[in-house]
């Protein structure tokens, strides 16, 4: 399982969403998947100390934190 930021933009909105799943390809398909119209890419640079984490959820994926805000 891996930790990283997503970001899913849209114009001038962008929600960041930090997230565990199973890889960043999954991770970015997941957010892909859920705002189908915005371009979804991962947020760089990715924290060394928080990409790998232990404990996975039942469906690979667990929201800690969404931000949203207009550029």
């Amino acid at each position: 399982m891996v930790g990283v930021l997503v970001e899913a933009i849209s114009g001038e909105d962008r929600l960041e969403v930090a997230l565990r799943a199973r890889s960043i390809e999954g991770a970015v398909s997941l957010v892909a998947e859920r705002y189908p119209h915005c371009h979804v890419g991962v947020r760089f640079p990715i924290d060394p100390e928080g990409f790998f984490v232990e404990e996975p959820s039942a469906n690979g994926l667990i929201e800690e934190e969404q931000k949203r805000w207009a550029a």
